[in-house]
């Protein structure tokens, strides 16, 4: 598989739009957890797209398929933080989480294939 550029890959674009997601739901966290739960979730989450465009950029579908299983790694651990927000009612109702879980969803199944 010969990819031009990261860009051109649906799975990044996606996972970008993941990030935007993240980063506007972690705005509602409170104060005390800036340099926990949101700085985790946030590093974790920019993790997914820039793993993939590592693995892009490299030469060999080995070593993209490496970064892939990295990104799909990163994929758990921001949904993980997403439930740990959830239970810990940092995210307020009117936010449409469910949006943020169809995505995890749909990228899972992109980076697995």
């Amino acid at each position: 598989m010969t990819v031009k550029s990261h860009k051109d890959l649906n799975v990044w674009r996606e996972s970008m739009n993941l990030v935007e997601d993240i980063y506007a739901i972690s705005k509602y966290f409170p104060k005390e957890e800036q340099f926990g739960l949101t700085s985790q979730m946030r590093r974790s989450a920019v993790s997914i797209p820039s793993n993939i465009a590592e693995g892009a950029g490299r030469k060999g579908e080995r070593e993209f398929a490496r970064f892939l299983y990295i990104a799909l790694g990163s994929l758990s651990e921001s949904e993980t933080q997403l439930e740990i927000a959830v239970r810990l009612k940092f995210v307020p109702e009117e936010i449409q989480t469910t949006i943020t879980y169809d995505k995890i969803i749909y990228i899972r199944r992109m980076l697995s294939n």
